[in-house]
């Protein structure tokens, strides 16, 4: 079957944070809690994101989102060695400023190859959708980043209520796409392509949906932030070392199947 659909993931994949995000984080808590050593603050961030995506998955909790990431950030400060009291007493400002920063460009920027492949894929009448472990904030990053046009649909875990790995999430990608264009309505999951960072997630989530899928790889300080497993082995699995490489993979794989 030719290839109809390219999924993608958000974070690491489309986009990165503008600084990384222990940075963004340490500027925020400065004026309220003093400066945090940078490598406590890293790995701290690291420890609270999974404790707290453990314990709630899909943003769950009295609070949605804002109360998600709250927790989060109080963790995180108190994990780099802030005081717990002063933290908890500075939370009702800090969090509403690292919210609202990481609801735009101010937080994250496009990789350079991002939009030159999104356009080429529309041009060969491909269509291509976003899935992502994450919250309806996303929605705002893509439109101030000008790439909403390009995305559709938008699948975010916050707003389904299942996030990747769940084969559902890549099931529903398929029968979402817009009503317009070569690849219009409904399409079998092997017609699909999914693109991300995340080994368990993104790669064998979309594998055991049905789809085709590609391990994305940035070579140097651009692939910094990616996902990677302790002693993954990759040798079995498809590995692109940017965008690019996924024209150049559904180009190939079209060109074989037709």
């Amino acid at each position: 079957m030719t290839i109809r659909l390219v999924t993608f993931d958000a974070l690491h994949t489309l986009l990165t944070p503008r600084l990384p995000i222990y940075v963004q984080y340490a500027q925020t808590f400065a004026p309220f809690l003093g400066v945090l050593d940078p490598d406590s603050l890293k790995q701290s961030f690291k420890v609270a994101l999974k404790q707290v995506q453990n314990e709630k998955p899909v943003y769950r909790g009295e609070r949605g989102a804002q109360g998600w990431w709250s927790e989060v950030i109080k963790r995180t400060a108190i994990g780099a060695g802030a005081e717990r009291t002063v933290v908890e007493s500075s939370l009702s400002q800090m969090v509403p400023r690292l919210m609202d920063r990481f609801s735009s460009k101010e937080g994250y920027k496009l990789f350079d190859d991002a939009l030159p492949v999104l356009r080429e894929l529309r041009e060969m009448n491909i269509c291509t959708a976003l899935i992502s472990n994450t919250d309806a904030r996303m929605k705002l990053v893509l439109k101030d980043l000008e790439v909403s046009q390009y995305l559709n649909p938008v699948l975010l875990s916050e707003e389904v209520g299942v996030e990747k790995p769940d084969a559902e999430i890549f099931r529903k990608a398929c029968r979402l796409l817009p009503q317009n264009g070569s690849a219009a309505g409904v399409i079998s999951p092997h017609e699909g392509v999914h693109v991300g960072d995340e080994l368990h997630c993104d790669y064998h989530g979309a594998h055991a949906a049905g789809m085709h899928a590609l391990l994305i790889r940035r070579p140097g300080a651009e692939g910094e932030g990616e996902r990677k497993e302790e002693g993954e082995d990759l040798r079995e699995v498809a590995v692109i070392d940017g965008l690019l490489g996924i024209v150049n993979w559904v180009k190939q794989h079209n060109s074989a199947a037709g």
